[in-house]
């Protein structure tokens, strides 16, 4: 049996070409966009000493040694989100990072080990503002492209128009038949709740399964293959149990200001009215560190400096794209490594 040809051989590069040089058109287009609504282009460093704080990122590490030898423990970012707040702090006041990021533990159709998010953030500008700024931003990519739709693999959605939205509380009811509300409060959740109802609607409940997990496989298994179909979605009011760097909503405590948009069954962003109670923010790292040592072994340290820049970074909305998967999804591109013009490569795997 032949091995597979690598990423370089021409044949195959012949083949992801095209994705590739729309890639390039889509970034350029993008580039334009934001600077033509007053934003300013940064880059955020990629070494940090905190890699992020939620239970179910994995991070690369490294040591970085310092003139006499001595180590210190650094980490590859999973997002520019600190960097870029910390700059909000700093008294920038629209933002964008096209930045490189990297997530351990992850490959496949839609997830490589470095890929790119589009991340951008409006001071003082609510998060409805940054909704918007993804409804206009896939339609101008799509114009860049030449695509007329959104696709991947049997479901298609035009990139053109108003976006549908959701409620997550709407989301479960509709697709689910369960009352999501109905099993939290304003600052806990009801395990027991949550399972009793998907388990009587035929998903799948483990005696250790906790809230969030029953809820991220509801979501997993009955709403997103549903979302985004014939046109964008965009779900919006997670819970505030999922939405550890979200404000809460102002009419209900118990949910937060995080959307998230789909198209084709993909998630393509993940946006916050941005939290800025420094002392909420380092509760909810505890709290995300606490269940990453439980399931995984191991915990990040939280990084003090962007606490502080945190408690005065003033009001703002971010929104963070996966711009490898919209490039999928606007070239109809079926792996992502299609799309990246050199995939990472492990042993065994040539792209």
């Amino acid at each position: 049996m032949n091995a597979p040809s690598p990423w370089w051989a021409p044949h195959v590069h012949a083949d992801r070409r095209p994705f590739l040089t729309a890639r390039a058109q889509i970034t350029a287009t993008a580039r334009d966009f934001f600077r033509s609504r007053g934003f300013t282009e940064v880059e955020g460093t990629v070494l940090q000493m905190s890699p992020g704080n939620e239970a179910h990122l994995h991070a690369f590490a490294t040591d970085l040694q310092a003139p006499d030898g001595t180590p210190s423990r650094l980490y590859l970012h999973t997002s520019p989100e600190f960097a870029c707040k910390k700059l909000l702090a700093a008294g920038e006041c629209r933002i964008f990072d096209f930045a490189r990021v990297f997530r351990n533990r992850e490959r496949g159709a839609l997830h490589h080990p470095e890929f790119t998010l589009l991340e951008w953030y409006r001071a003082q500008e609510p998060y409805q503002a940054v909704m918007e700024d993804c409804a206009a931003l896939v339609a101008a990519a799509a114009h860049a492209a030449g695509a007329p739709r959104l696709a991947f693999r049997d479901r298609a959605a035009t990139p053109f128009g108003e976006p549908e939205r959701m409620t997550v509380g709407q989301a479960f009811a509709r697709f689910a038949d369960i009352d999501l509300l109905a099993t939290i409060s304003a600052d806990a959740t009801d395990r027991d709740a949550l399972a009793t109802a998907a388990a009587t609607t035929g998903i799948r409940v483990a005696a250790d399964d906790t809230w969030a997990d029953v809820f991220s496989r509801v979501l997993v298994e009955r709403v997103e293959p549903n979302l985004g179909i014939g046109r964008p979605t965009i779900l919006y009011e997670y819970p505030a149990a999922e939405a550890a760097l979200a404000r809460p909503t102002a009419h209900d405590a118990r949910v937060a200001e995080r959307f998230e948009l789909y198209a084709c069954g993909v998630e393509l962003a993940n946006g916050f009215g941005e939290l800025t109670d420094a002392a909420e923010q380092r509760r909810r790292f505890e709290t995300e560190m606490a269940e990453k040592e439980r399931l995984h072994g191991e915990r990040y340290p939280l990084d003090e400096d962007f606490l502080a820049a945190l408690a005065v970074m003033p009001p703002a909305s971010g929104v963070a794209l996966g711009f490898d998967r919209l490039v999928m999804l606007l070239t109809g591109a079926q792996r992502i490594e299609q799309v990246i013009w050199t995939p990472v490569v492990e042993r065994g795997h040539p792209i």
